[in-house]
């Protein structure tokens, strides 16, 4: 441009012309000026446009929060210093009992909180607002890598979520009653070996099984013979425990000593990742869901986590309710040595053959769910429900589990209460069961019981208020899986063991019921018996 204006210049004055010099001088000056105030001016109306838009998009949340019934905000920073004192649950709990089933809490200035406990509004919501907070889809990406199956936005995740349940619903299904009973004789063998006096804790040994039992269904017996897969289980947790911490900072922390730490731990967590596949690819086909090369490793570390995290909670409520309630296990026994005897082809699952585990495991899902909150958002779209009531886009939106999982108006008087019977129907007296071998003449008390009634199981799901698993376009895809699964390994499991309090674990229980839900496991350290009365 320079050298075009000069031309220009030279054009119109004489070479050599002092003239022509200051006036090229003047100019190129004005000019450079000029661009300055123009990029100035651009910049500033950017950058005045860009905080109008922000300004406008908050009074705007404002507006709609403002519409939403809940408490007053103590402080211009929200709730924040009301959540510091108080549980979360419990402020949901008096909300909800001051201003109805939909209520706001202000966790800043910027982030709305949403919560809903009418169970009808709740499958609304969870079918309408698609997507995750992009905390979470964040603290994934960090901790696994790359993985288009837990990506905040449903947009991206909705054909994987697809064939990940197909792949798990369909063709693994299939191999859940054939790998339990391995799986548990070698959690119980490594419990005895390592625990002393066959003492252990309820949560680490539920998240161990549920660790064996996912790995072995997806990557077949190989996986019990990894010789590493137990330095992999604790690496695994400890890389999922620190994620979220790490992922809320909006900047990547690298001058954080801890951060590149943390980084090394995901370098080698991904490095077993990949002797794991290595180790296991000639018996399993990795396809469908799995099959990308760059999500490979994410997809597996974020499948395996989610699925321990899903099914070690759930086998630890099973296992602590049956420990508190020896009457049931012993039922659910004589059930279990029923429904194996009188199995033709021992190769079919049985699950469905035992009603009463079945409705254990939902019953245990119930009371005590895996999470506090279910947690939804729209990011891009606002929330508009039937009644009327709109949520704006990026508002975090929960459902209080604890609250609409025992919430007398949907399960009743007894809605506190552990009570597995709520989800099965007496059937008409039956003179024995059928296809029962002989041999099991010698436990005719044990089966007395089942000779004389009958029962079959409900569908939970009939019940909107029973969302353990989710529900609507995001519910957990290993729901089929992880019922199946548990109920088969805990058929191997209770079978042989006998599940029991340690005589030293003390409880703290607002009510002296046994069935109460309320109860407070001071210690959750558990024996296994084997049992006697195994035929």
């Amino acid at each position: 441009m320079k050298h075009f204006l000069c031309f220009l210049f030279q054009a119109w004055n004489p070479p050599g012309s002092c003239e022509f010099s200051r006036e090229t001088s003047r100019f190129l000056r004005d000019y450079a000026l000029w661009e300055i105030n123009a990029f100035l001016w651009i910049s500033l109306i950017t950058i005045t446009c860009f905080l109008t838009h922000k300004l406008f998009k908050l009074f705007k949340l404002w507006n709609q929060g403002s519409k939403i019934p809940g408490p007053p905000s103590p402080s211009f920073y929200g709730h924040f210093s009301t959540l510091s004192k108080q549980n979360l649950t419990e402020l949901l709990s008096d909300s909800h009992g001051e201003y109805g089933s939909i209520v706001k809490l202000w966790l800043s200035p910027k982030q709305l909180l949403v919560s809903i406990k009418e169970p009808e509004v709740i499958r609304e919501m969870l079918w309408k607002a698609k997507d995750k907070l992009p905390l979470t889809g964040k603290a994934f990406d960090l901790a696994f890598g790359q993985s288009t199956l837990f990506a905040s936005s449903f947009d991206k995740v909705e054909k994987r979520r697809e064939s990940l349940a197909s792949e798990l619903n369909v063709k693994l299904l299939d191999r859940t009653n054939l790998i339990p009973t391995r799986a548990v004789d070698r959690i119980m063998s490594e419990l005895h070996q390592n625990m002393p006096k066959g003492r252990v804790d309820c949560r680490m040994v539920s998240q161990h099984m549920a660790f064996t039992l996912l790995g072995a269904t997806i990557f077949g017996d190989t996986f019990l013979a990894w010789s590493k897969a137990n330095i992999y289980e604790e690496l695994l947790m400890m890389v999922a425990k620190d994620a979220c911490f790490w992922a809320s900072y909006s900047v990547t922390p690298f001058w954080e000593r801890g951060f590149w730490r943390y980084r090394r731990l995901c370098t080698k967590l991904k490095c077993l990742t990949q002797d794991l596949v290595q180790q296991c690819s000639k018996n399993y086909k990795f396809n469908g869901h799995l099959n990308v090369r760059d999500e490979l490793y994410g997809n597996l570390m974020g499948m395996l986590f989610h699925g321990c995290l899903t099914m070690g909670g759930l086998i630890s409520n099973m296992l602590m309710m049956l420990a508190t309630h020896p009457e049931l296990q012993r039922k659910i026994h004589s059930e279990i040595i029923v429904a194996w005897k009188g199995s033709e082809d021992k190769d079919q699952p049985i699950a469905e053959k035992m009603p009463l585990l079945l409705a254990t495991i939902y019953e245990s899902a119930r009371v005590m769910p895996a999470g506090p909150l279910l947690q939804r958002c729209s990011l891009q779209h606002d929330l508009r429900l039937k009644s009327g009531l709109i949520v704006p886009a990026g508002a975090i939106v929960v459902v209080p589990m604890q609250l609409v999982q025992t919430d007398d108006s949907s399960w009743g008087n007894d809605a506190g209460k552990f009570n597995p019977y709520r989800f099965l129907s007496k059937t008409e007296k039956i003179s024995a069961p059928l296809n029962v071998d002989t041999s099991i003449a010698g436990h005719a008390e044990e089966l007395k019981d089942q000779r004389q009634s009958s029962f079959i199981l409900n569908d939970p799901n009939e019940n909107a208020a029973f969302l353990p698993f989710g529900a609507g376009s995001r519910s957990c895809v290993y729901q089929k899986f992880v019922i199946q699964g548990i109920a088969t390994l805990f058929a191997s499991l209770l079978e042989q063991y006998e599940v029991r309090l340690n005589p030293g674990s003390k409880t703290n229980s607002k009510l002296s019921s046994a069935d109460s839900i309320s109860q407070d496991f001071l210690s959750s350290e558990l024996v296994f018996v084997r049992t006697n009365r195994k035929s």
